[in-house]
């Protein structure tokens, strides 16, 4: 059975599954299955569990253990591989397997008509050649193979399509290279691809569900999309096993509205045809912002027989933050200033609310020492608040990685530094230990850094320090 939950904080959905996993499974020795989009939601998650599961009455001295976290692509995307009878880990259409015989085929037909888009962007064929622009062609044709399986994915019906031959409606002119690179591909590596065998293996998990080695009982926790190709293998994988989906929606009556327009209505396929933009025009925050939410709910229209749990988390509104947050929930605007005449109804912020702060920085540098200080204040001015209840969330992780680590530091004490005269009254900063989630491979092992360092060196101007 496919069971829904929805809430609009995470720690609705956190209590909802630590009553889940409370109850243990048949098999004392299975693993709990709780898939989750990204790392930094794994170890949130698990540090969230472990004051809960196993844990002494009255007590936080609990433990997760015995858990698996993969994440929702590789769960969905071993099952259709297995239910292929094709070892998961094996399966040459991965984009770390297909990037090497795409570039084979690229190679051969770099001076092809066809090929030209990509051929001039590569620096041409022939004699006179980029030597620079060549030597990205790994980079491009690992994307070219990243968008290969992002098709297959969002959209099965064309890349099956492709595959018979046929002709796509309303593809664009420009994007026919597409086609016949994917096609060559298809022909080199022999063996159909994840569209083609999808349908197949769906109909295999439904008919043999043990097929696949998962338990009678798993999650995926925190989803704010979900493609309609990952719905049809949840559904094959639910026919018997309980296949929780806890998922965050800002908004029940955002849920109501959506579910009441769309009843009885043929599943929306294109976004052209989505009139659900239209349906919470009340709160601008909420038209704006849920819109990925609103998306994954017309998804979970086509997902036929299931369960719906709505967890509701008591609501305060006394903070400028939880009166925002209330609007946003209830889709209604914020209260404005009073027609002329009429007494201003709107409460009045108290002098020490700080739950919504805007700090104007002049550079990434400064915003990470601002967000230091800030956490700091924070942890002072609140006894019961710990380390691991702080998240700073980024844009590019990437970008600011250096930034953190010089600046919240966690350097190891010298010898120095008891020779240092600390003033009285004045107390030394302290470290904050961070841990930086959802950082590429490349960023995080130092061989693979200094492996792709060195390709890189042979198509640049060198200095003598490098």
């Amino acid at each position: 059975m496919l069971h829904i939950h929805r809430a609009e904080r995470a720690d609705g959905l956190v209590a909802a599954l630590r009553e889940l996993l409370l109850d243990p499974l048949p098999d004392p020795f299975a693993a709990e299955v709780v898939a989750v989009p990204t790392r930094g939601m794994e170890r949130w998650l698990s540090q969230q569990l472990s004051a809960y599961l196993g844990a002494r009455p009255g007590r936080s001295d609990g433990v997760c253990a015995n858990v698996d976290f993969p994440s929702p692509w590789r769960l969905v995307r071993d099952a259709v591989a297995t239910g292929s009878d094709v070892e998961p880990s094996q399966d040459p259409w991965l984009p770390d397997r297909a990037v090497w015989p795409l570039l084979e085929v690229v190679d051969e037909c770099i001076g092809e008509p066809w090929l030209r888009t990509l051929s001039e962007y590569l620096g041409g064929a022939g004699e006179e050649i980029d030597e620079v622009r060549r030597s990205r062609r790994l980079a491009t044709v690992r994307h070219v193979a990243e968008l290969f399986d992002r098709y297959a994915l969002h959209r099965p019906e064309m890349v099956r399509s492709w595959a018979a031959g046929e002709e796509v409606d309303g593809a664009p002119a420009e994007y026919g290279w597409q086609v016949e690179l994917w096609r060559r591909l298809r022909e080199h590596i022999g063996e159909p691809g994840p569209a083609e065998r999808f349908e197949a293996a769906c109909a295999r998990l439904s008919d043999d569900p043990a097929v696949v080695r998962l338990p009678e009982r798993f999650s995926i926790f925190g989803l704010t999309r979900l493609p309609a190709a990952h719905l049809e293998v949840l559904r094959s994988l639910a026919t018997e096993r309980d296949v929780h989906l806890c998922l965050l929606h800002p908004s029940p009556v955002l849920w109501e509205q959506v579910a009441q327009a769309h009843q009885g209505r043929p599943a929306i396929v294109r976004r052209s045809d989505d009139t659900s933009a239209t349906t919470a025009t009340r709160n601008r925050l909420l038209a704006s912002w849920g819109h990925d939410s609103r998306e994954m709910q017309l998804v979970l229209v086509t997902a036929g027989e299931h369960l719906d749990h709505h967890h509701p988390v008591e609501q305060r509104e006394d903070t400028l933050l939880q009166r925002i947050q209330a609007d946003v929930r209830a889709d209604r605007p914020p209260p404005g200033p009073p027609p002329d005449g009429q007494p201003d109804a709107r409460p009045l912020h108290a002098p020490t609310d700080r739950s919504l702060e805007v700090h104007a920085c002049h550079g990434r540098a400064r915003q990470v020492e601002v967000v230091r200080d800030a956490i700091l204040h924070a942890l002072e001015e609140d006894p019961t608040l710990e380390p691991r209840d702080v998240i700073v969330m980024c844009p590019d992780i990437e970008t600011f990685a250096p930034l953190i680590q010089a600046t919240f530091g966690a350097a190891e004490p010298t010898a120095h530094d008891d020779e240092l005269e600390i003033l009285p009254g004045h107390r030394r900063s302290p470290d904050l230990r961070v841990r930086l989630a959802d950082r590429s491979l490349r960023q995080t092992n130092p061989v693979l850094g200094v492996v792709a360092r060195l390709l890189e060196l042979p198509g640049q101007r060198l200095t003598a320090s490098q």
